[in-house]
């Protein structure tokens, strides 16, 4: 009795294509018009028909999970700097900043992964990549507090519903240009133990 062995095939160089165009053209139309943007003029401008969009990103979070695949590239290049920074502290603060940029990348973002980070489910394509960013906060959060620099009541969870609030705050365009840096500072001196010295403000030796 002669094995039969199952070979997986690459996807077609049509399938490929589509993919590709539809993830460029989704992206380019976040940036213009946000998260909320019409999935037909996507589907329109890609040069493919909405059941061939839907084939490949069934809901419009599987596409914004898509399109923030490509756009991870850069928030994993700026983890891999902070990651070099000898005060946990400082790194952390860089960390939320990074956060906030990455979520403030469309208008509207914010409001899909809250609720994502919130229900946490399972079918939400964009679970998991919240989940992966709350991990990594809580990295981050675990050093600074080893180092005594941020309370121990403080959770993961926070600081990124924090960074996520930033971010909305920022794309919205509630607020003048000293918001957001007054912002950073409450939340931050919010975070940090009274009795913490930050190394930049040490009073110079005599």
């Amino acid at each position: 009795m002669s094995s039969i062995e199952t070979v997986a095939r690459k996807p077609r160089a049509d399938v490929v294509r589509n993919r590709a165009s539809i993830l460029d053209t989704a992206q380019r139309h976040f940036l213009a018009f946000g998260v909320g943007t019409s999935l037909k003029a996507v589907a329109k401008e890609a040069g493919v028909g909405q059941a061939t969009l839907y084939r490949h990103f069934p809901t419009r979070e599987a596409l914004l999970a898509g399109v923030l695949q490509l756009r991870s590239k850069e928030l994993i290049t700026r983890q891999t700097q902070i990651a070099q920074m000898a005060d946990p502290d400082e790194a952390l603060q860089q960390w939320l900043r990074a956060l906030e940029d990455y979520f403030g990348a469309y208008s509207g973002l914010p409001e899909p992964l809250l609720l994502a980070a919130r229900e946490r489910e399972p079918e939400n394509p964009l679970t998991l990549p919240c989940a992966q960013l709350i991990s990594t906060t809580e990295q981050y959060l675990d050093a600074a507090q080893r180092d005594g620099s941020v309370e121990s009541w403080v959770k993961g969870y926070d600081l990124f519903l924090a960074a996520n609030s930033a971010a909305w705050i920022r794309g919205m365009g509630a607020g003048d240009e000293s918001s957001l840096p007054a912002l950073r500072r409450i939340m931050e001196s919010g975070y940090r133990r009274p009795d913490h010295t930050d190394p930049s403000e040490k009073p110079l030796a005599e």
